[in-house]
């Protein structure tokens, strides 16, 4: 047998998130008979449980202070110290987390012959969308030109990546996330005490509630909706610093009624396997694993035109409420994406052994 490829991977946290998700599930996929894994975690808290395999490690790290934050990239560079990174050599050092400086530090302090930063959204709209965002690139944006290739999640992100960073030459592999549908199919049967009106139409949206994910241009939109059919109630899963302000819009547009906020669910599925359509008007994203695992339990898509640019395959609306107006219950059946992993796989395979 072919020695293995070996490969450490820094990540900030296995907290709720998409990145954090879409790690598990590549770390789960993976096959161990030709990849040794080292994963560098910078938190000792996981929300998620963690893939557990021969030749996958995790070595929890010291997070750094938050002020590190603040602080320029190349004084962290030379400065920075992180005391749990092994001397040995790796043939791969992956910053997946491509935000925090400590995963970026570790990747490029490692002994590999080869560093790789995932990228995992639209940076050139997140840039000109928050403020926090324009505030941290500022201090760590001399960090992407010490990486030799990058991993953009979608085709649709690699344009806005070179625009900020004007790497125009650098390598570019777009790996789109893994979407374990077996855990999917799983979890979505498990016991619930949560239950759905049946004789309505049940609408869902799934995400952090921060300005990004734009549930107040949904909560829009539905308030349009309302005013042709009362048939159609809507759920948002998770929470957020939006929670408060998306709150005051429901009342404001008269939805109580209609609108059900179920905060962050442990198990997600159960819930939305309840549901007959999913809706996500996103401003921008990277990819968004939630249409995918909403189309794995066969829920009809209700997914913004801007989007189809991050999810190739999926068909947008410029205007999602005509469609929501129109929808009606069917009969919905599983779909295990075998042929979108199999694309994933087959990019994440070619980005390990180039």
């Amino acid at each position: 047998m072919s020695e293995k490829t070996t490969i450490a991977i820094f990540q900030r946290d296995f907290r709720v998130g998409g990145i954090q998700k879409a790690l598990l599930n590549t770390l789960d996929r993976l096959d161990y008979d030709r990849y040794a894994v080292d994963v560098y975690v910078f938190d000792s808290k996981p929300f998620y449980p963690l893939p557990v395999h021969e030749g996958l490690r995790y070595i929890v790290c010291r997070p750094w202070p938050f002020w590190t934050r603040f602080v320029d990239f190349d004084l962290l560079l030379r400065h920075g110290r992180i005391p749990e990174l092994e001397p040995k050599p790796y043939d791969l050092a992956v910053d997946f987390n491509s935000y925090s400086s400590e995963c970026a530090v570790g990747a490029l302090r490692a002994a590999a012959k080869k560093r790789v930063m995932w990228i995992h959204n639209d940076m050139r709209i997140k840039y000109q969308s928050e403020k926090k965002y324009r505030i941290l690139w500022h201090f760590f944006r001399k960090k992407f030109s010490r990486f030799d290739a990058f991993a953009a999640v979608s085709e649709g992100i690699i344009p806005g990546f070179r625009a900020m960073t004007g790497l125009n030459s650098a390598p570019v592999t777009a790996v789109p996330n893994a979407i374990d549908t077996e855990e999917i199919f799983r979890k979505a049967e498990e016991a619930t005490d949560f239950a759905v009106d049946p004789g309505q139409y049940n609408l869902c949206s799934m995400g952090r509630l921060v300005h990004q994910k734009g549930f107040d241009l949904l909560l829009a939109d539905f308030a349009r909706v309302c005013q042709v059919r009362t048939d159609m109630h809507l759920y948002l899963i998770g929470d957020g610093p939006e929670r408060g302000a998306l709150e005051a819009q429901i009342a404001e547009l008269h939805l109580e009624e209609h609108v059900t906020l179920l905060g962050s669910l442990a198990n997600p599925f159960p819930a939305l396997r309840q549901m007959d359509g999913f809706a996500l008007t996103s401003r921008y994203e990277g990819q968004g694993i939630v249409l995918w695992e909403a189309k794995a339990l066969g829920l009809e898509l209700f997914m913004a035109k801007r989007l189809e640019q991050y999810n190739p395959g999926l068909r947008g609306h410029e205007d999602i409420v005509p469609p929501l107006c129109a929808a009606e219950k069917r009969e919905k059946t599983y779909d295990d994406l075998s042929a979108y992993n199999r694309a994933a796989a087959a990019a994440l395979d070619a980005l390990f052994t180039t």
